[in-house]
């Protein structure tokens, strides 16, 4: 009446589902602590320990999205979403400092969403880096900054969020931006820009 070779084929399906989703998960969460610690470093214009972090960031992210892509029904893992986005934010932050220029979406791996989500976290990184630059009065690269929130700032306007994570962030990218030209609007009023 009941196959129950059929409920110990399914069993065991999701057992293995679940102990790859646990191996995505603790991968994730090294993506993400490498990311953070690229941040850190290019904050502290360590560039080669920023790189060297990214790249150990990439390899574990080139290895999940083997597994991801054979797994789809792991693809939603929010670990590895989490991990993207920080991972997105790091490099567009290395990318800008070394460059002056925004990584495009091809170049991060990432899809759209976590993409979006990690431009959006990147500039709080340069808001940050603006009040750094400040003190050390180096008042073009903080001018540079201001242009490139504006221009995020002026394509994210394009889109249409509906309420929910993204919007949020993108919310943030405002408030980054008013944060910024405040620094901005104050420097030029002692006459230093």
């Amino acid at each position: 009446m009941v196959d129950k070779k059929d409920f110990e084929s399914m069993r065991k399906e999701l057992e293995r589902l679940d102990i790859q989703r646990e191996a995505i998960i603790k991968k994730s969460r090294d993506i993400l602590a490498d990311s953070k610690h690229a941040i850190y470093a290019v904050h502290n214009n360590d560039l080669k320990n920023g790189r060297a972090m990214l790249g150990k960031a990439l390899k574990d992210i080139e290895a999940l999205k083997v597994s991801v892509g054979r797994l789809s029904d792991l693809e939603s893992v929010g670990a590895f979403s989490s991990a993207m986005q920080e991972y997105v934010e790091a490099l567009l932050f290395l990318n800008f400092v070394d460059n002056g220029k925004l990584a495009s979406k091809k170049e991060t791996m990432a899809n759209t969403e976590d993409y979006l989500m990690g431009l959006c976290d990147f500039t709080g990184e340069l808001g940050r880096r603006t009040v750094l630059l400040a003190s050390k009065k180096q008042f073009k690269d903080i001018e540079n900054i201001k242009k490139m929130v504006d221009m995020i700032n002026g394509e994210l306007l394009q889109f249409n969020f509906r309420n929910g994570e993204l919007r949020k962030k993108y919310d943030s990218v405002k408030w980054n931006l008013k944060k910024i030209e405040d620094v901005v609007y104050d420097l030029s009023l002692r006459g230093q820009i």
